[in-house]
């Protein structure tokens, strides 16, 4: 029990390492909290203009998700851990994104570590999820209807791939969550009024 309450907290931490407002610190950026849509993810830090900042956030933000999982895969059964300790791992460095402690549980909207995590757990299916966002955020110009559609099919390719498991089950409070952090962007969608990708 221990052991498995270890790996969930070390998972929580790295989740709450946000990469937007580390990247932007070392590029000299605003914070990334205080302009366009006030969240710390990569399509905000586009909105600077600088593509590598933006690039290196989206990149950190899904290294994490995939780090926390690849980890309690890796040592978990070294370590003797319970059978839910990685489904634990899953939802604890997402909710870390989404609340860090260390940027005063002001986090980001969780797409990117949500990618790492599944790429982790079934990389054929992250994959699969990657391109329908790209398929979306390409056709439409906009990043928060490309994460919703994959944050919806999210747990469909879960229960697909893993069947009815504490693995398939991670995903539908990761991919609820992931709804309601876009909630705002769902009503800008409704009404017509969501920003394009970069503007």
């Amino acid at each position: 029990m221990l052991a498995s309450l270890l790996f969930v907290a070390a998972a929580y931490l790295i989740g709450s390492v946000s990469f937007a407002v580390v990247t932007s610190k070392a590029f000299g950026l605003p914070d990334p909290h205080s302009y366009g849509s006030g969240n710390p993810g990569a399509t905000n830090v586009l909105r600077t203009g600088n593509k590598a900042a933006a690039a290196l956030t989206l990149a950190g933000d899904g290294a994490k998700g995939w780090l926390a999982v690849f980890l309690a895969q890796q040592l978990g059964p070294a370590s003797g851990v319970a059978d839910w300790t990685l489904p634990a791992v899953a939802l604890a460095v997402f909710v870390g994104h989404l609340f860090p402690v260390f940027h005063r549980f002001a986090g980001g909207k969780g797409v990117a570590t949500a990618a790492g995590v599944v790429l982790a757990f079934y990389w054929p299916l992250g994959l699969a999820l990657a391109a329908i966002w790209l398929v979306m955020a390409y056709g439409f110009k906009i990043s928060s209807l490309a994460a919703l559609t994959a944050a919806t099919l999210a747990p469909v390719g879960a229960f697909l791939v893993f069947g009815n498991t504490l693995d398939a089950w991670a995903m539908v409070p990761i991919s609820a969550l992931l709804v309601w952090r876009h909630r705002s962007n769902l009503r800008q969608l409704l009404e017509g009024k969501e920003r394009p990708i970069g503007r």
